[in-house]
């Protein structure tokens, strides 16, 4: 048998001659990446794919992994806070006091408890958990900034939709850094901003306008083309605006057109009994018709939800609002595990970072990204699994230390995507998907 012997990047000796006859027969530096790329991924097992869709709820300003899935009870007063912990349905993990449905579901999923990171601002913190890449340079606590593509725009981009849908949906409102970077347009989300909670929901633009019959719809589609003879320049490397702007156009009229896309909104369909349980909030009816999203072929809906940066008066924002998010969160598990879903669907809850150990003046804790709690259910995550741990303060993971890069190259994983694949800028810049491609093992049942 040939000895095969390779340098520290783990490349042969046989593929760094392909590399230097491709320079000499004339391939250029992104062929040649191309070429390291493609022999580094030979000897990586690739798991099977697991899941079909995603359900990200972004809990956007960074929710108090204190008063959600790691309490600390034994600690100082001013350190572990107002609430209680209260018993899982497994022996020996706790949560606190509010997330009372979610401790009696805990068999049906998995918590991490000791991700951390550097980024201790909202703009940098979303970026790095929403992308699985850090900054690339200092960005203002506020902005919206994009170095990288999301994590539903790389899943649109490797898993379209096979129907008129959309492959990337973000209600009501993307987030920070939910966007496509270089992907270009077309895999950005559409943002759905209607309240499906209303008692005259509609989906904007999702509908022919009052008075507009299908005929006339299509006698201005027709007139549209006839007068729109702008040269579409097709070279990615050019970036004309105008193939974006026909993609929106096609979007909106396969959206009007499709069958699947009118049934998937029609959230009236659903029993009275079932809304009431996700609630009759705004976050329980996008929850709802997220999961109607799944079933129809949708592989990625984010669900933003922001007021989580609780600086002051966390308990009492707490007391009020969390008794019905996460009794929305639990009823989406078990409704997936109900209808046979839960499988294929992946239902993902975090922020941008934990909260500081030690409560300040006014009620609230600040930004702290030593660390943070992530729900992660279905997909082939085991259940009942509390992954890592921080110290008994909660200052810091200490216990299985986790990146952001393990957490999306999981998700990726999951999906059938490989998060050591390296996509290219329409300048054929290479572009890996994730620096450190390595998912969580225990994850994986």
């Amino acid at each position: 048998m040939m000895n095969v012997s390779k340098n520290c990047n783990g490349i042969t000796r046989r593929n760094c001659l392909q590399l230097g006859l491709g320079a000499m027969t004339g391939l250029g530096l992104t062929d040649l990446l191309r070429l390291q790329a493609q022999a580094k991924g030979t000897d990586a097992p690739q798991r099977k794919a697991t899941a079909k869709s995603v359900i990200l709820i972004w809990m956007d300003g960074g929710p108090s992994h204190y008063e959600t899935f790691d309490p600390k009870p034994e600690a100082p007063v001013e350190i572990r806070g107002e609430f209680n912990p209260i018993p899982t349905k497994v022996p020996g993990v706790q949560f606190s006091q509010h997330m009372k449905r979610l401790a009696s579901i805990f068999d049906k999923y998995s918590v991490i408890r000791s991700i951390r990171h550097n980024q201790g601002n909202h703009g940098a913190g979303n970026h790095y958990m929403m992308t699985g890449a850090p900054p690339r340079i200092p960005v203002g606590c506020g902005a919206f900034v994009s170095f990288h593509p999301s994590m539903g725009s790389v899943v649109a981009h490797e898993k379209p939709t096979t129907n008129n849908l959309p492959a990337y949906f973000s209600m009501p409102r993307m987030s920070r850094s939910g966007g496509p970077n270089f992907l270009g347009a077309k895999y950005a989300p559409f943002v759905m901003s209607d309240n499906p909670n209303s008692s005259n929901f509609r989906v904007r633009d999702l509908a022919l306008p009052s008075g507009l019959t299908d005929a006339r719809y299509k006698t201005r589609r027709d007139l549209r083309e006839q007068v729109d003879q702008l040269k579409r320049i097709r070279d990615e490397v050019a970036g004309d605006p105008v193939l974006n702007l026909d993609e929106y156009y096609e979007q909106g009229y396969n959206l009007v057109a499709s069958t699947e896309a009118q049934t998937a909104f029609e959230i009236d369909r659903e029993p009275a009994e079932l809304r009431d349980k996700y609630g009759r909030s705004s976050f329980g009816q996008r929850a709802l018709l997220a999961r109607r999203l799944t079933e129809a072929g949708v592989p990625f809906i984010t669900l933003y939800e922001g007021g989580w940066d609780n600086h002051g008066s966390l308990f009492k924002t707490f007391n009020g609002r969390m008794p019905s998010f996460e009794n929305t969160i639990a009823t989406l598990i078990e409704d997936l595990d109900e209808r046979g879903l839960l499988d294929t669907t992946m239902v993902v809850a975090l922020g941008e970072f934990g909260r500081t150990p030690k409560i300040n003046p006014g009620g609230g804790r600040d930004h702290w990204s030593n660390a943070m709690s992530v729900l992660m259910a279905g997909g082939g995550t085991p259940g009942g699994l509390a992954l890592g741990a921080t110290d008994k303060a909660g200052y810091s993971a200490v216990e299985r230390v986790l990146s952001p890069e393990n957490f999306v190259s999981t998700v990726y994983t999951k999906m059938g995507i490989d998060p050591d694949k390296v996509l290219y800028t329409p300048e054929g810049r290479p572009s890996h998907l994730v620096s450190d491609p390595t998912p969580i093992p225990e994850l994986f049942a």
